[in-house]
């Protein structure tokens, strides 16, 4: 199995990243913060201006690691890629496949079954949690929700049509987010959510979401080239220039698992406070530095943890999903697997 990794997160806009030897070395104003050798590493995400010198760049796209910049909001900006590694096969399967309904509508089939599953997953766990503590309206509200999301996983397990399937996939999306309010139960005054906002997120709790989606893009964009498929080439979301329409598909089974439940245990245990979050002139939120360095340091916790994987029966750190499933992504594709087995969160 392969071994989980790990990431840098440079938050620090006058940070400088170099080479010196086989270790990435991290200087702030000329001053040398920290050192880690290579081979332990799977990506380096920078957020801001911070700058990297061509022979770490060189380094890093030969020795597979992701080198991306993000905006400190988590915005994607840029990435450097060495040359096109991979079976150029395996391409050439997705892109038949992309294009073939009968391959296709399966491999979608799966995805919003999981997704809307581990929806009401997360759901059901927020009512085991804090049920009794719910106002009756709320917990009322959030019964309903998992009810009818079953529903939803179980017509989307039977369509046969990707345009159905992306409407199921919308319904349990609005649903879903119709009820996330009810699970917030710290601060519901700062943290009150009123429905998913995007470029810019409009309310604390969007910023937070839209922080840690960024975080498993880069995650799932990672883990697609590392078993050599294109991120761009999707089967649920169409095609668009600059849009890893293949990472965004992957990423839609792990969000409940990997950063919506966060979110909610970061707001529910008190993690966060209002005062985490920076206000523009516009609207727009965001979370101050000090607190995007506490969420980075939670994420790489939660990808420590120990789950069972439900089809391969192993255990395995919560990081090493994406992988998993990129990697039997490619395996179906290629014929070694009849189907693709999504994620499905017990």
């Amino acid at each position: 199995m392969r071994r989980h990794l790990n990431t840098i997160y440079v938050t620090s806009e006058n940070a400088w990243l170099r080479k010196d030897g086989a270790n990435i070395v991290i200087e702030i104003d000329g001053e040398e913060r920290g050192r880690v050798p290579m081979h332990m590493l799977e990506g380096v995400v920078c957020f801001g201006r911070p700058g990297a010198s061509p022979a770490l760049m060189e380094a890093c796209a030969q020795a597979g690691i992701a080198l991306s910049f993000l905006t400190p909001h988590g915005r994607f900006l840029a990435r450097v890629e060495g040359p096109r590694t991979g079976n150029v096969l395996l391409r050439r399967a997705q892109f038949r496949a992309a294009d073939n309904p009968i391959v296709s509508v399966p491999i979608v089939r799966g995805i919003v079954t999981a997704k809307a599953a581990n929806q009401r997953t997360v759901l059901r766990r927020a009512l085991r949690d804090h049920g009794e503590a719910m106002p009756a309206m709320s917990r009322s509200l959030v019964e309903q929700a998992e009810d009818r999301l079953s529903h939803i996983a179980r017509r989307a397990a039977m369509a046969d049509d990707i345009s159905v399937l992306r409407g199921h996939e919308g319904d349990a999306a609005k649903l879903y987010f119709s009820a996330f309010d009810a699970m917030i139960q710290r601060n519901r005054d700062v943290f009150a959510f009123q429905g998913r906002s995007r470029r810019p997120p409009l309310d604390r709790i969007n910023a937070l979401l839209s922080f840690l989606y960024a975080m498993l893009g880069h995650d799932c964009r990672s883990a697609l080239e590392g078993v050599g498929l294109d991120p761009q080439v999707g089967f649920l979301h169409v095609d668009r220039p600059g849009r890893a329409s293949l990472a965004l598909d992957l990423m839609e089974e792990l969000r409940p698992v990997m950063a919506d439940r966060l979110a909610l245990s970061l707001v529910n245990r008190g993690q966060l406070q209002g005062t985490d979050f920076r206000v523009d002139d516009g609207g727009a939120v965001a979370l101050t530095d000090d607190a995007r360095k506490s969420v980075l340091v939670a994420w790489q916790e939660r990808k420590k943890r120990e789950l069972r994987h439900p089809f391969l029966g192993e255990s395995m750190p919560v990081g090493l999903v994406p992988h998993i499933q990129a990697l039997m992504l490619s395996r179906h594709l290629r014929g070694d697997l009849d189907g693709y087995p999504p994620f499905i969160w017990k």
